[in-house]
């Protein structure tokens, strides 16, 4: 890894002393969806409002993501992911196999439907032979399709948490949106609201701190052109005492 740089973050010493409380716990494999809508001048995203009484993050933006399931590895989908994406899902030590690279994918486009109602998937040949999360899918005659997908960074919570999660963000454009699931979002949901924001706006401001981090990635990454597979992939890790920044290679 290459070009370490230590990344900002206010929440520093909170962390810090954080970790002196719990114990080690291995990190999760996680993902997370950012769908961008370059229909406009400026680049939105789309984040949901959590509900105010939920216990973690009440009242906040936040976008679709969470843990992969064991069924995520199993799930027949509409096109593989592609060989760029799974080179760089590979990246880091140690290695991640295809199997784990395809799941990951197929993590980020599961959680988005579940949390959003937004799916992306293309029309199976005959019935679609899903269940569970996958229902929505199956009704709509889809399967998920991860072929759109970008990596645009990797994270891993730092030591001493409770929780930790080993995530990948992953970035696709709102045309690869191919059904909506209604009736997902509502007063009494865990995301009451979804709205679509320009990168830089306020509702993005009050973000976590890594999420910010992963933000500015997209952002540079935009503001040259069309997403590229080739593009760096920053890797965000605790080292030395320090949030670290790597590339991955």
């Amino acid at each position: 890894m290459t070009d370490t740089a230590q990344v900002a973050d206010k929440s520093k010493v909170h962390e810090e002393k954080e970790a002196d409380h719990h114990p080690y716990f291995r990190p999760k494999d996680a993902a997370t969806l950012i769908l961008v809508d370059r229909s406009g001048t400026v680049p939105k995203v789309l984040v949901g409002k959590r509900h105010d009484k939920v216990v973690f993050m009440p009242g906040k933006f936040v976008f679709p993501g969470g843990r992969v399931d064991k069924a995520d590895y199993r799930v027949p989908c509409a096109a593989p992911i592609t060989a760029e994406l799974e080179a760089n899902l590979a990246k880091g030590s140690p290695k991640t196999p295809a199997s784990r690279a395809k799941s990951l994918a197929i993590a980020a486009i599961r959680e988005a439907c579940e949390e959003t109602g937004l799916c992306l998937g293309r029309k199976a040949e005959g019935k679609a032979r899903l269940e569970g999360p996958w229902q929505p899918f199956a009704d709509a005659g889809l399967l998920p399709d991860p072929s759109s997908l970008f990596l645009i960074a990797r994270a891993i919570t730092p030591p001493g948490r409770v929780k930790r999660f080993d995530t990948r963000f992953f970035t696709a454009d709102a045309s690869a949106i191919t059904h909506r699931v209604e009736g997902v979002i509502h007063a009494d949901a865990e995301l009451v609201e979804l709205v679509w924001v320009e990168l830089g706006s306020k509702p993005l401001a009050d973000l976590h701190p890594m999420t910010r981090n992963v933000l500015n990635e997209l952002d540079t990454r935009l503001a040259t052109g069309p997403l590229r597979h080739d593009a760096p992939v920053p890797f965000f890790h605790f080292y030395g005492g320090k949030m670290q920044k790597d590339i991955l290679s």
